[in-house]
């Protein structure tokens, strides 16, 4: 486990009824209704929410290994992620993509600065070895 030098934020949420429920911030900054995937509910779902902060920590994952290697990421970069909720039997896992668009980089550049994210953003790190996990270059 890694050594704690600093904590830089804590994201502080209160969630109540599971995935038929809802989630605040302490700070009042986000609230959500939760539903689960596939049923006519109107909320979003935990999935989700993931998809979407970690590509969120991915793009300035990309953003801290462009500067270490001198590159401009274009304005328009943008990721699809794809978080989905798998069954085994009775057990729930999940599994996750990462479409990563880099317009006008060259793809193996595009590749260097998407494996270099992989290995620092802190959602990447929480997962690994935890989720199957590919990251196409788009």
């Amino acid at each position: 486990m890694t050594q704690l030098e600093k904590v830089l934020y804590t994201g502080k949420t209160h969630t109540s009824g599971g995935r038929d429920g809802e989630s605040r911030s302490a700070d009042g900054r986000l609230e959500i209704k939760l539903s689960t995937p596939g049923t006519a509910g109107t909320g979003t779902n935990p999935e989700q929410l993931f998809a979407a902060g970690w590509s969120a920590c991915f793009i300035g994952a990309m953003g801290i290994a462009a500067r270490k290697m001198s590159v401009k990421l274009p304005s328009d970069l943008a990721i699809d992620a794809e978080v989905d909720l798998c069954l085994t039997g009775e057990a729930f896992f999940l599994r996750a993509r990462l479409n990563v668009s880099l317009p006008g980089v060259e793809n193996t550049i595009a590749r260097a600065l998407a494996d270099a994210a992989h290995q620092t953003c802190p959602y990447s790190k929480a997962i690994r070895g935890n989720v199957d996990v590919t990251i196409n270059i788009v």
